[in-house]
């Protein structure tokens, strides 16, 4: 494939709700250009973006990809984001390095969730968006209905481009509204017809409603406009690319991908209107000294590529997709990571076809590529050049809402759980797995269940190390409430030397976290050099609680009187004894346990605020406060609720609001846990012990 200047280059990113045809309409366009010899199908498993294996099993992306093709003397850069809501950082990264986001709709679905969520992320990033009506010709669907779904929610900035003309069910032709003429669908080409009589007053309504949207995006056109001037055939087309690109415009167009019906059209529409790679916003990148410069889209400038995609592909290791926004990566000519500083060797640049790669010499400045075998380079980073160090901002991931605890099947095989991962965290970054200390259980933490699932799978088929997912243990914590006053008295003799060491320890509720030491020694009844010993087997002790063996925290402990003996004591007896005073202590402190609390600020749907409110009492959460968001018709709430109600709220808000809630959650403090949820925490912890 040649190399194209970046005015041909269109880099458009595929979002949507899941199963709405992104997938299959890529894979239209991709026969139609002539990049592959036939049409794949999802529930097939051969389409071009969909090429992993998970993604063939389950008939859905999990994965950002993407192909190229050749249409018109234009190239498109076709990038592929995954549907479900699990994966938003996959589309966030994709969205990244696109000009322009094609949404892709069903007529049968409409204004689907996540089509609701594609277009607030558009809007939130300043991205250029259209949306693709699809599968128009599925039984009991009406592209009317669905185009005024989407006027209704964005008013006037929902244009329809084209308008089908339909043969009851049957896709038979497309009308180019801005042109005002109708096409046969044809195999080979559209063939031009006269406009339908039916369809007239709405061609010519649709018509004047894109005319008048077009010249709000320029003021000489809109003065044209008021003066009642007629367009010429060259204001109206520039006028659209613009109003297309100033985001003035939402244009709509019509398709049936899996007929490959009117996917032609649309492919000529994309190489006359969209947004080409040489109209993006100027870029900011960090220098080595920290200082801001920003990047034009100069092939001939220093080298800055974003990496936005990392896949491992078995037989050629890591693939390394990336959008270049100044400079050009040559074959041969090494790149810099600025974040690892690191040099990384170039041995081959390829364009990409899902995972088939395409040989060239360079990509140039508003290309997409990739490079193989980069080790020490992640998604979200910068390549750049040794001698003109760069990096562009990185994608600010979503944080992960909901955490499992993660276990092998197999005894014995944590670390390959552990190892299998951390290699699947070079192709997703929007998770997280570490060991807890205090629980002892290896956690995973992603964006929801079906994530996790795939990363479970995908571990599994990689590695060979098969996985469960199940509920992790709460961390909660114990204190006392009452002051008490002890004695720990150690002592061990067994020929020779023996074991001597006596304290009274006064414990009582303390102000830290930490355990609070103090000592009120007088006459040396215990030695100072002592003491730190007593400390040390204090703060052991506390680490299993009297209860339920959680760590004790909010302790104060003095130390006041005992003994000693000449030859018998030493730093281990006093250790001992601290420990002893503790054990005797605690129990008779009146010991309570602690939950841990989470702060929270949920985001809904106006109408879903009551039910979440409900739900947030039945957690026996507090509302703390609500009012309107940013985004309009949303209400924000914040709470808080015990963690140990909220460990799958992620999949729990998904399901009350469709999908349209989000939420972010951080610990906030620990308190009293209720008499019934803390017998039932005790009575877990002692079956355990039994166990």
């Amino acid at each position: 494939m040649k190399n194209y200047p970046a005015d041909k280059i269109k880099n458009i990113t595929f979002m949507g709700h899941g199963s709405s045809g992104k997938t299959t309409l890529i894979e239209a366009m991709l026969y139609n250009s002539g990049s592959i010899n036939r049409m794949g199908k999802v529930e097939s498993g051969n389409t071009t973006t969909d090429f992993d294996v998970e993604e063939k099993r389950r008939g859905m992306s999990t994965n950002t990809s993407y192909a190229t093709c050749e249409w018109k003397d234009n190239k498109f850069n076709l990038v592929d984001t995954p549907g479900d809501f699990d994966f938003l950082g996959e589309q966030m990264l994709g969205m990244r390095v696109g000009d322009v986001v094609l949404l892709v709709a069903t007529a049968k679905d409409g204004l689907a969730v996540g089509a609701e969520k594609a277009i607030r992320l558009a809007s939130k990033n300043n991205q250029p968006l259209a949306i693709v009506i699809n599968a128009v010709d599925e039984p009991h669907t009406n592209f009317q209905e669905t185009l005024e779904k989407f006027q209704a929610a964005y008013g006037n900035k929902v244009v329809p481009a084209v308008l089908p003309i339909m043969d009851g069910e049957n896709f038979t032709g497309i009308i180019d509204v801005l042109e005002q003429q109708a096409y046969q669908l044809e195999t080979d080409k559209n063939v031009e017809i006269d406009i339908p009589a039916e369809l007239q007053d709405q061609v010519d309504g649709a018509h004047e409603a894109l005319i008048e949207q077009i010249a709000e995006s320029d003021d000489d056109l809109m003065m044209k406009y008021f003066e009642g001037e007629e367009f010429t055939e060259e204001e109206k087309r520039n006028g659209l690319r613009t109003a297309i690109q100033t985001e003035s415009i939402y244009p709509v167009f019509v398709t049936s991908a899996v007929n490959n019906l009117g996917v032609k059209f649309l492919m000529d529409m994309m190489a006359k209107y969209f947004p080409s790679a040489d109209m993006q916003s100027n870029i900011a990148a960090k220098t080595s000294d920290d200082s801001e410069e920003e990047l034009n889209l100069d092939p001939n400038g220093p080298l800055a590529a974003f990496v936005f995609k990392t896949i491992v592909d078995p037989f050629v290791g890591r693939i390394s997709m990336f959008r270049v926004y100044s400079g050009k990566v040559k074959d041969g000519v090494p790149v810099y990571n600025i974040d690892t500083h690191q040099e990384e060797r170039v041995n081959g640049v390829y364009f990409l076809q899902g995972k088939k790669q395409l040989n060239t010499n360079e990509i140039n400045a508003g290309d997409i590529g990739a490079l193989t075998k980069l080790n020490g380079t992640q998604t979200n980073q910068t390549l750049s050049s040794k001698a003109h160090p760069l990096k562009i901002k990185e994608v600010a991931l979503p944080t992960p809402g909901l955490t499992l605890g993660i276990e092998s099947v197999k005894s014995g095989e944590e670390d390959k759980i552990m190892q299998g991962m951390t290699r699947l965290k070079d192709e997703d970054l929007s998770f997280d797995i570490y060991n807890d200390p205090e629980t002892k259980q290896m956690l995973i933490s992603g964006m929801g269940e079906v994530q996790l699932d795939v990363l479970c799978q995908k571990l599994k088929a990689n590695y060979g190390t098969e996985a469960r997912l199940y509920e992790p243990k709460v961390a909660y914590r114990e204190t006392i409430r009452k002051k008490v006053e002890v004695q720990g008295r150690h002592k061990k003799q067994s020929g020779g030397h023996g074991q001597f060491g006596d304290v009274w320890i006064r414990f009582e509720p303390g102000t830290t976290e930490e355990l609070d030491f103090n000592e009120e020694i007088f006459g040396g009844s215990v030695p100072k050099n002592y003491h730190p010993a007593v400390q040390k087997g204090l703060e052991e002790a506390c680490e299993e609680g009297v209860l339920a063996g959680y760590p004790v925290v909010n302790l104060k402990a003095t130390l006041y009187d005992g003994s000693y003996h000449d030859v018998d004591s030493n730093e281990m007896s006093f250790k001992l004894a601290a420990r002893l005073a503790y054990r005797n202590g605690l129990p008779k402190a009146d010991p309570v346990l602690l939950e841990p609390i989470a702060a929270l600020k949920v985001t809904i749907p106006d109408d879903y605020l009551g039910d979440i409110m409900g739900d947030m009492s039945k957690r026996r959460g507090r509302i703390l406060g609500m009012g309107a968001d940013s985004n309009p018709g949303f209400q924000s709430v914040e709470a808080e609720a015990p963690m140990s109600e909220l460990s799958k709220y992620a999949t729990d808000l998904k399901s009350m609001t469709q999908g349209r809630g989000w939420f972010s959650m951080e610990f906030a403090r620990y308190e009293e846990a209720p008499r019934e949820v803390s017998d039932k925490v005790i009575e877990a912890a002692n079956a355990e012990k039994e166990d």
